[in-house]
């Protein structure tokens, strides 16, 4: 990169190895920046800080919250929330939008075969044991069919952008996959705060998401429920994505509802309500598999609802996402993505993976005990930003902790290398810094069609030189702007 340095506001900005998606160099403003650059040099500092006032001032009234387990100073906090746009070309979109689609008909294939004829385990493509060694993997779904085929209706896949420009894909999470509430409310806020600049840069909508992921839901009913009955449920009040439950139920107008406000009676599930038992058709869940059904899964669950397993086996329910699709979740399987791909569909990616080393392979294991310092080590199972050891900012004795860990266990474990996330302009105390980004789209699907809304949440490491960017350990967000061509 170019020594020059950048004019103000920008002094404090720093250009290096990492892509970054305004500046190409110290002297060239990516086409697609040129707005929000020039709206930046010409808006004097005290007007900016009124406007990053105003913003956190609407995140605080409409109590946009999110949980930090495990902290003894409350668990509460408002979400962070970054100031500045990150702005993607629709071209770099219709990319990803492809590449997202690709992903999830090839993982829903892969669950569906799974659990019925397991021909790509036949076939050696998947190791057999990885699979039944999962822990994610639920035996009680074996030979069961749920509508239209459809185990992922709603997946969060996290990109990142490699120094080289590429966009790759990090992880696919569908379990239960949160964050979507930020995308749709940092927008609202946004759209209040810099309203010249939003127009002028024309962006994408992307306020259709909840009438969408309505659709898809309904479109899963079971059959013959022509008017079905949908609900969302939520482990209450103290889960740490409590704030996006209630917001979607709003957004959604459906009933936002715990496991004891919902009763099984002859293989059909009900909730209570003050007119009398009300018939539920479609679920849109919010809780792990474990916790859904005491007497199918964990029986000290007190969260989800006796009986409801046996009305989803009958069919008299539909649950979104399937039971058991942590599978595809798994950090190990997810090195056989690109493969799986290849095999239903007959197609190379269109978003590559991340380089992963599988511990419970005896020779990438000894690559990445031999350099434990270099590589980004994680527990399979784990979200959340935990369970992980960034070689590069660890100590020599948490490499220990996880060499001991890896050897115990290393089916729990993949390395990947240490990539240096892209970056992006922040509004910083009065500055406007460079800070590493990731990307979180959502992608809804039916079983005949794939949805994506323009945009995502654009996840922020807000502490300098911080590669981590989840809420959990010190990130935040920011609006994530797709333009029209």
């Amino acid at each position: 990169m170019s020594s020059t340095p950048l004019p103000p506001p920008f002094r404090q900005y720093e250009l290096d190895d990492a892509y970054d998606e305004m500046f190409a160099s110290t002297q060239q403003v990516r086409g697609h920046y040129d707005t929000l650059h020039q709206r930046l040099l010409e808006t004097p500092v005290e007007e900016m800080r009124r406007r990053k006032q105003a913003a956190d001032l609407a995140f605080l009234h409409q109590g946009i919250t999110f949980t930090v387990y495990g902290r003894d100073e409350g668990v509460e906090k408002i979400f962070p929330n970054d100031l500045l746009p990150r702005i993607i070309t629709q071209s770099e979109w219709s990319k990803i939008e492809r590449g997202l689609a690709q992903r999830i008909i090839a993982l829903n294939l892969f669950l569906k075969d799974i659990y019925h004829e397991g021909k790509i385990l036949n076939d050696g493509v998947v190791p057999r044991e990885m699979i039944y060694s999962c822990k994610h993997y639920r035996r009680q779904m074996k030979s069961l069919d749920v509508p239209r085929d459809v185990y992922i209706t709603v997946v969060g896949t996290d990109l990142i952008r490699h120094p080289d420009g590429r966009y790759l894909v990090l992880e696919d999470n569908l379990r239960v996959p949160s964050g979507v509430s930020y995308m749709l409310t940092g927008r609202q806020v946004m759209k209040r705060v810099f309203p010249e600049l939003f127009q002028a840069c024309r962006v994408k909508p992307i306020e259709e998401y909840p009438q969408a992921l309505l659709q898809t839901l309904r479109t899963l009913a079971p059959h013959g429920r022509t008017d079905p009955t949908i609900v969302l449920l939520t482990p209450g009040v103290f889960n740490s994505a409590y704030f996006e439950h209630t917001y979607l139920a709003r957004q959604m107008g459906i009933e936002l509802v715990e496991g004891r406000d919902l009763v099984v009676n002859d293989n059909i599930l009900y909730m209570r309500t003050t007119a009398g038992l009300r018939r539920v058709d479609v679920i849109y869940r919010r809780i792990d598999d474990d916790f859904i059904d005491p007497l199918a899964f964990r029986p000290d669950s007190i969260l989800g609802v006796p009986g409801l397993f046996n009305v989803y086996r009958a069919g008299n329910v539909t649950l979104s996402n399937a039971l058991g699709n942590g599978i595809a979740d798994d950090k190990a399987v997810y090195a056989y993505v690109p493969a799986i791909i290849k095999y239903y569909l007959g197609e190379d990616p269109i978003l590559d993976n991340v380089e992963t080393y599988l511990c419970s392979n005896p020779a990438q294991m000894d690559y990445v005990l031999q350099n434990l310092d270099k590589l980004v080590v994680k527990a399979v199972g784990e979200s959340g930003g935990y369970g992980m050891l960034i070689g590069p900012h660890s100590t020599k004795e948490q490499q220990e902790e996880f060499r001991r860990k890896i050897i115990d266990d290393p089916r729990n474990y993949i390395a990947q290398p240490t990539l240096m996330l892209s970056r992006a302009p922040c509004y910083i105390d009065g500055q406007v810094e460079a800070r590493h980004i990731d990307l979180r789209p959502y992608i809804l699907y039916d079983g005949k069609k794939v949805t994506t809304v323009p945009g995502g949440l654009t996840r922020v490491a807000l502490r300098k030189g911080s590669l981590v960017v989840n809420s959990s350990q010190g990130g935040g967000s920011k609006d994530t702007w797709v333009l029209h061509e």
